[in-house]
């Protein structure tokens, strides 16, 4: 049985009468950017008008913001201003410089005295400092003359008149605008901004272990967004999208390009179940159901799918040769070095693979993010087994990750011939592999085997069947016993 959350989504001019005017979208990027929609109320005059909202994120990316009429009206912004600089103690000293200024001094513990201090430095630093690379050493630390003498450090709480009209308390937009329609409407205003991610989890619980046969097992599946808002600021009733794939995005500037998908997701709205899924260009939107309130450094949970009954297989493989033991050689070094993956990995991965698909109660793109296993020990408690992440995942595909290495199953790999005729150009390289089930119940494992020393090659003799499965990679499928070994031998002649 399954529980997933599918339905199409409508562009923005479908959905008037669902949204209020007040209302704020969100389509929120797993590389932890958003594009905002919110509606500004506007009463422009005849002439220029200046217009300001303190309603912006602190990580707004200025070259992205649209500011449009949704009826047609034509705007002429003539000056687009964004500030970000919010009035705080460093900043106001920093207009102080050069002044002197009352500081309250605690004096032996309750006494509540005033002082006067001149400010020298301030130790204020612009956020482009911090942008630009590391400010200057000490650029930090205020310097405040006290009777003739430089104090390190403020010598009290300083005391400041009351703030001038230059000064705002929110990163702040504000515009220089003409039209030739004056008159009251709802403007829109759109645009990019950092400081905002989700991430998917799927929490996966396996069938008790009398349940499993032949390695096959019966899953339960719960998938969760998680939402991270830290932009500077609160969307109160939003309705939010989450866009699943690999968009591409320039990093380390502020300004992104107003690109297609900007575009797009601009003039986008939502209409609504828990979460909704459908392809949007070459990626996914999710869209929640239910508007929220987003506030500033909230982290949000959301349940997206839920699934049982999923068959899943337990795999256990074993690699055996340490290539990671030889990562520095380069392709010479790999033929001539006789001694070149002799080193033997004792451990078998356990790994575990299912497919999603509707026949196995999935059947929906699933978006990057953790996948963590839990198995229900004899007590009914959870136990978590491991964890691993997946990519961008279509429906139809199979997903297999690798959750730990086996305890009861072993493997040992050594060479146990080696000749080669670097005249007539060719090796010869026999193998034995040892797998051993300490386990009380069958195993069947996946021997990998590469065949690493060159492009040419053919296995000249071998004791099991084996697949090819790619230019240079064959793997033994085996079967073990309870308490048994398997002993694999093969021998590839190479030529060049």
């Amino acid at each position: 049985m399954k529980r997933l959350f599918l339905a199409v989504l409508f562009l923005c001019i479908s959905v008037a009468g669902e949204q209020t005017p007040a209302q704020p979208s969100l389509t929120i990027y797993n590389q932890n950017f958003v594009v905002v929609r919110e509606h500004l109320p506007m009463d422009l005059k005849p002439g220029v008008n200046h217009i300001e909202f303190n309603g912006i994120t602190g990580h707004l990316e200025p070259d992205s913001v649209l500011l449009r009429d949704p009826a047609g009206r034509a705007l002429e912004v003539l000056e687009q201003n964004y500030r970000n600089d919010p009035i705080s103690q460093e900043l106001l000293l920093s207009r102080y410089v050069g002044k002197t200024i009352e500081f309250i001094v605690l004096n032996n513990g309750s006494k509540i005295e005033t002082l006067k201090g001149k400010i020298i430095r301030s130790g204020y630093i612009p956020s482009s400092a911090y942008n630009q690379g590391y400010p200057t050493p000490g650029m930090g630390q205020p310097i405040i003359e006290v009777d003739g003498v430089l104090r390190f450090g403020l010598p009290g709480q300083p005391l400041f008149p009351a703030l001038d009209s230059d000064s705002i308390l929110k990163p702040t937009l504000n515009w220089l605008l003409q039209t030739n329609l004056p008159g009251a409407f709802d403007a829109e205003i759109s645009y990019v901004s950092g400081g905002m991610g989700w991430q998917a989890d799927y929490n996966l619980v396996i069938a008790d272990k009398n349940e499993v046969k032949s390695n096959v097992n019966s899953v339960d599946l719960v998938g969760w967004v998680t939402l991270h808002n830290q932009s500077g600021k609160t969307f109160e009733n939003a309705r939010i999208k989450l866009m699943a794939g690999d968009v591409n995005k320039i990093a380390g500037q502020l300004a992104v390009p107003r690109n297609a998908v900007a575009m797009k997701m601009a003039d986008e709205a939502a209409m609504a179940p828990v979460v909704r899924e459908k392809s949007f260009d070459e990626f996914h939107l999710y869209t929640l159901e239910r508007a929220t309130t987003l506030r500033d450094e909230e982290t949000k949970q959301v349940e997206f799918v839920r699934a049982t009954g999923v068959r899943s297989q337990r795999l256990y493989v074993y690699d055996g040769a340490a290539l990671g033991y030889y990562s520095y050689y380069n392709s010479d070094q790999i033929l001539q070095d006789p001694n070149y993956g002799t080193q033997s990995n004792p451990k078998v991965w356990v790994m575990q693979e299912f497919k999603n698909s509707e026949g196995n109660h999935l059947g929906i793109p699933l978006p990057k993010g953790r996948l963590r296993f839990y198995r229900r020990d004899s007590d009914s408690h959870l136990e978590f087994i491991g964890e691993n992440t997946i990519d961008h995942t279509p429906k139809d595909e199979t997903i297999r990750v690798y959750t730990g290495n086996a305890f009861d199953v072993t493997g040992e790999r050594k060479r146990t011939n080696f000749r080669t005729d670097s005249h007539q150009r060719w090796m010869d390289e026999s193998f034995e592999i040892r797998v051993r089930n300490h386990k009380k119940e069958l195993v069947q494992i996946h021997l990998v085997e590469h065949l690493y020393r060159w492009t040419n090659w053919k296995i000249a003799e071998n004791s099991d069947d084996y697949r090819k499965k790619d230019a240079q990679t064959v793997e033994f499928p085996v079967t073990i016993a309870p308490d048994g070994e398997q002993v694999v031998t093969y021998t590839v002649h190479y030529s060049w």
